[in-house]
Parts: C-alpha cells; structure tokens; sequence
C-alpha cells in the first residue's frame, strides 16, 4: 500500500540532505553502510576464527555483519582484485585489448610466488594474463600486465591507488600489482570487499570469469583456489589470497534470486577454513535476510500536472533501482508514501528532483528516495502558456 499526498516545492538545503542520505543507499554504493538496526535480522552470526571478515549485501551496500572490517590488513592476492579492476577499465577505455600482445619481462618471469608460468621474452596475450591472474593468481601475469599498462610495476600501482581514490577506499594503499607483502601495502576486510563489488557492478562480462574453474596455460592446468566454485552453484566468484604473513583470505560471491552477497575473510588458518568460514557467512545471509526492489530504475511511481508546457502530465520516479534489505519473510512490512507537488510549470528538465517517496518498515522511517522527472517536458505553445497562467490562477 502506497500513500500520496502533495506539498509544496522543497527548499534548496533539505532536499540536498535527502540526496545525501540517498547516494548512500543507492542500489550500487560508493561505500558501505551498516544495516539499518531498524531491519536487522535476530538470527546468531556464525562463529568465525577470521581475523577480520564482513557480509556485504550487494544492491544496498549495508553491511549485514562484520567484525574488524576497518582494520588494516595485508591484501595478499586480493590485491588482484585491484590489479583486474585497473585493467578492464584501461579496455573499456580502449587503451588495451583482450588481444593486444604483452612482452614478458625477466622481472615478471622471476616473480616468486604463485605463476602461471610465463615465459621470459615471450609474447601473451592480454586476454591470458587476464585469465591466469584471475584464475591461477598468477604473480608473474599481475607483473606482466602491470608493466604493459603502465610502463614498471610502479606506475601501475599509482593507477592502483587512484582506483582506490576514487573508490572511496581509506584503508587501503597499493606498492605492487601482486599483493607480496610490503609495508606500504595494505588493505581491509570492507575495502576489498568494495572492489569485488565495483567489479561485479562494472565490469559484468569480465565478472563471469571469476567462476572459471581451472585454466591451461603453457601445458600446465590450474584449478581456481576458490573452492567454493564446486561446493555451492550460487557461487560465481571471487578471490582467494594467501601469504605465510596474511594468512589464508578469501572474497567471495553468491546471488539468488535477485539477492547478492558479498563475504570476506582474511587471517585464516587453511584454504579449507576460509573457505568454510566465507560459506557460512553467505548461508547465514540468504536464511537471515531478503532483498526487496522498491523502486525499479527509471520506472513511473508517481504523476503530477503541468502548466505551460507542451504535455499536460508528468511521470516521476527513481532515477536508479532501489532495494531494501529486511529479515527473511517482511517484505510485506514495507510501504512507501509519495509527497509530490500538486504541479509543475514548463520547461521542466528531466531528472530534475520533484518529491520525495519515503519508505517505512513496521510503520518506522527506514529511507528517503527523491523522485524526478522522467522526462523533459519543453514549454508549450504561446497560446498554451496564455491559457495555463489563467488556469494557475485557480490553483
């Protein structure tokens, strides 16, 4: 059930507020937000040995649970999330392609640690370096692709830290394209989190390489690290990082239905334990909680009339999709009530904020949402606009 009822147009300064408080709950976040109390589910967490973990609902960007979230922590390989996030937006700027050829370097060659095991002074593809980073965790392909992009493994990581800038990531600093351990290398439990899902929201036709289970590259097949690809069909990703220093970590992704979770662990004991421990954070949030699309983007909610303009009537509505998260089985607790104006004059531009819908769960204030104009509707004709300054007279 909805509730409509017309106001007056908003001052300048709250509406900007409401915009605020909405930017934080758009269905694709700049940052992470705990779960409103008003809707957090009563189910115990599970017990975890992780020395920092977090549960991410996807569309919302509220974190369901989490502990230590913010502590700084060594990325590992999770820092290939970065390395990945950096080079598909060099593709999509058409700077690189898939197929463009990659020399390797004797120092991408040497690089320790896990290898897809390049060659030195071969030529690889763009599209394999891709491949073996994402899937074998490939060292030498984070080196080799670091050094394509941006000329040395340091320049690269410049455009790391920009990445992470923009990202709003602030606990988190790159040194290298690999995740090997350094002091000035670092990360968090919510920034990697953040970049797993930028990938997901950004880059999905490169996402689905993430379920890829092994990959063969120089005659030598490597399964993905992340075992939770075999053990639940919900699991499409994400990625696994280990060093005698991190401990074992794992980023990992599952959607159902329309929901999507995000789960982190870093400081694990066994590949088997983070892969346990991020299982039994993404069951925990399917059964705890539910996602619910109040608002589909672009979609008419709400109309008002309008004077002076070339159409009489004008469609409102979210400029995105919007969710909410609540416990499993209270949907049915939400409501959304319009406050529009009773009219608009022309020329009105689309996207152009004309109300607010404010949604309530059990009758309490969870969010505020602007609606806006779905469309431009220019001034009408003189005779138009003649005829509606009288009509607004009766107004």
């Amino acid at each position: 059930m909805t509730r409509r009822r017309n106001l007056r147009p908003l001052p300048v300064r709250p509406l900007i507020a409401v915009i605020v408080l909405w930017l934080a709950l758009l269905p694709f976040p700049v940052f992470a937000v705990l779960v409103p109390d008003l809707v957090k589910s009563n189910n115990p967490i599970p017990k975890l040995t992780a020395e920092t973990w977090l549960l991410m609902d996807f569309n919302t960007g509220w974190i369901l649970a989490e502990k230590n979230s913010d502590k700084r922590i060594e990325p590992a390989s999770l820092s290939k999330l970065m390395t990945a996030y950096v080079v598909f937006h060099e593709i999509r700027k058409g700077t690189l392609q898939l197929g463009d050829l990659a020399q390797i370097s004797e120092k991408a060659w040497r690089t320790e640690g896990s290898r897809m095991f390049v060659k030195v002074n071969s030529k690889v593809s763009v599209e394999d370096l891709l491949m073996g980073l994402i899937v074998q965790s490939g060292n030498d392909a984070a080196v080799a692709l670091a050094e394509h992009v941006a000329g040395s493994e340091e320049g690269f990581a410049a455009l790391m830290n920009q990445h992470a800038h923009a990202l709003n990531l602030g606990n988190t600093n790159f040194s290298n394209a690999a995740g090997l351990p350094d002091s000035d290398h670092y990360s968090s439990a919510r920034d990697v989190s953040l970049i797993a899902a930028a990938i997901i929201r950004e880059f999905p036709e490169f996402y689905d390489w993430y379920s890829t289970k092994d990959f063969t590259y120089n005659k030598i097949k490597q399964n993905n690290r992340n075992l939770l690809l075999w053990r639940d069909a919900s699991v499409d990703g994400v990625k696994t990082g280990h060093t005698s220093t991190a401990g074992y970590c794992l980023v990992g992704s599952a959607k159902r239905d329309d929901m999507r979770l995000i789960a982190t662990v870093t400081g694990t004991a066994s590949a088997k334990q983070r892969a346990k421990e991020v299982h039994a954070l993404l069951k925990h949030g399917f059964s705890s909680y539910e996602s619910k699309r109040v608002f589909g983007e672009g979609s008419p909610t709400a109309q008002i009339k309008v004077f002076k303009g070339e159409r009489d009537r004008l469609p409102l509505g979210s400029a995105d999709a919007v969710y909410v998260v609540v416990p499993r089985g209270q949907t049915d607790s939400l409501k959304a009530h319009f406050e529009v104006p009773p009219f608009a004059v022309a020329p009105v531009t689309a996207g152009h904020a004309l109300g607010l819908a404010r949604i309530e769960y059990n009758s309490n204030p969870l969010m505020e949402v602007p609606l806006v104009a779905l469309s431009e509707v220019p001034q009408g004709a003189w005779w138009k606009r003649a005829m509606d300054a009288v009509l607004l007279w009766f107004e």
